[in-house]
């Protein structure tokens, strides 16, 4: 059965209230370390510092979600609770619980997520920070690193569009938005990710008059900074 928000918090702080009710609120809350959470295969582990930026103690709850199209469970958190006093960092493990080798890079997602007590006098209430929600690659042991995994991205036309191919192990996120060239207009991935192996049909916009020779697309690095845009042939 699960632990309401309330309870978790008034057991890890030792909080003497009666707490009768939850009420949502913002803040700037916890803050990782980096944008992306990369763990190698052959470490079998991987750590994130994240700070507490508010002017109080909070309780620091982290979870991995899977992607909708991978969803085995492979990655265990701990702690998945801790109490962070304002303006420290708490250190969380990812330790990676594959049955087996990996054979490709898998991408799943780590939610932080700051638990406090809000401004209330009655002490019955609860402020919930912004949710953080962040990348996991999860590395082959013995992959080469690829700086530049979107430039093995195949690319083809269809009857309705465009088709994208990804042959290669690696996982490359991109911008949702590209342009089809020759033209202007832009189109739209289904989602910012291409998983190995993974085949995207994509349409294009009804202004495509002419047939597209290539696309421009607008990567992002494996830690995901932005870099400048790449253009890709299109094959028939």
């Amino acid at each position: 059965m699960p632990i309401s928000l309330s309870l978790l918090f008034k057991a890890a702080l030792l909080c003497p209230l009666a707490w009768l009710s939850i009420a949502i609120a913002h803040s700037a809350g916890m803050v990782p370390q980096t944008p992306v959470l990369v763990v190698e295969e052959g470490v079998g582990e991987a750590v994130m510092n994240v700070r507490n930026t508010d002017l109080h103690p909070a309780l620091l709850h982290s979870s991995v979600e899977n992607v909708e199209q991978d969803d085995e469970i492979l990655l265990l958190v701990t702690p998945p609770l801790a109490r962070v006093e304002a303006g420290s960092i708490q250190q969380v493990r990812f330790i990676l619980q594959n049955p087996r080798s990996l054979q490709v890079e898998r991408l799943k997602r780590v939610v932080f997520e700051g638990i406090a007590p809000a401004a209330d006098s009655s002490g019955a209430r609860v402020s919930l920070g912004i949710r953080q929600n962040l990348p996991v690659i999860l590395r082959p042991a013995g992959l080469a690193v690829e700086r530049e995994p979107w430039k093995r991205l195949s690319w083809s036309t269809t009857p309705g569009g465009l088709q994208v191919f990804n042959p290669s192990p690696y996982v490359v996120r991109l911008a949702k938005a590209f342009v089809p060239l020759p033209g202007s207009d832009m189109a739209n991935l289904p989602r910012t990710y291409i998983l190995p192996g993974e085949r995207l049909n994509i349409a294009l916009p009804l202004s495509t008059s002419v047939r597209t020779m290539s696309v421009r697309i607008y990567p992002a690095t494996t830690y995901g900074f932005s870099v400048e845009h790449f253009d890709a042939p299109v094959t028939r």
